[in-house]
């Protein structure tokens, strides 16, 4: 007679005995700390301090006009109001603005109609508005500069986290004594790093 095997129920105990040995052992809860009386039970807090991580700088809207002479002689006008804001956060919150501009012209922009960046001047004057220690480019009509190449307009030198810096510059335009008459137009720009 042929053997004959037969899979009867298997019990639930046996079952559940299993499940228990197959599955993965879990992880003991966290335990407070536990001090014996009249001594410092300490706790780690932790927290983060975030920041944009953002340096920008605004320029008024353009166009700005500062004015108007004749040909040899000099128009001197506030440019509007620029802002540095450093929403860094870092801990050596340094940066430096520069200024340069490129040529003049009207017209088809001859020679004629042409006043160079050697003969736009700049100076940043003072901190109109600050949070924080900031170094003016160039503190008085005294100290200006042309545009010819990049200049520092304002810059930030020491300290740490946020700040802000505002001025207004003063553009000073020597007209060549060959200017012709017309409306000349040109860009001043500015960057901060």
């Amino acid at each position: 007679m042929p053997y004959e095997h037969r899979l009867g129920a298997v019990p639930a105990g046996a079952l559940i005995a299993a499940a228990l040995l197959t599955a993965p052992a879990l992880a003991p809860p966290a335990k407070a700390g536990t001090c014996p009386a009249s001594t410092t039970c300490p706790s780690t807090v932790t927290f983060a301090v975030t920041a944009p991580d953002s340096l920008t700088i605004s320029v008024p809207n353009g166009p700005v006009n500062i004015g108007s002479n004749t040909p040899g002689n000099q128009i001197t006008g506030q440019l509007g109001t620029v802002t540095v804001s450093d929403q860094r956060a870092a801990l050596t919150a340094t940066w430096t603005a520069t200024v340069s501009a490129t040529g003049f012209t009207t017209g088809s922009g001859t020679a004629a109609e042409t006043i160079p960046a050697t003969g736009i001047a700049y100076w940043s004057g003072p901190a109109t508005a600050t949070t924080g220690t900031f170094v003016p480019g160039q503190a008085n009509a005294a100290a200006a500069v042309t545009l010819d190449q990049p200049r520092t307009a304002f810059s930030k030198t020491t300290g740490s986290g946020d700040n802000s810096a505002a001025w207004n510059p003063t553009l000073i335009v020597t007209i060549p004594a060959q200017a012709v008459a017309g409306l000349y137009t040109g860009v001043v720009n500015h960057q901060v790093a």
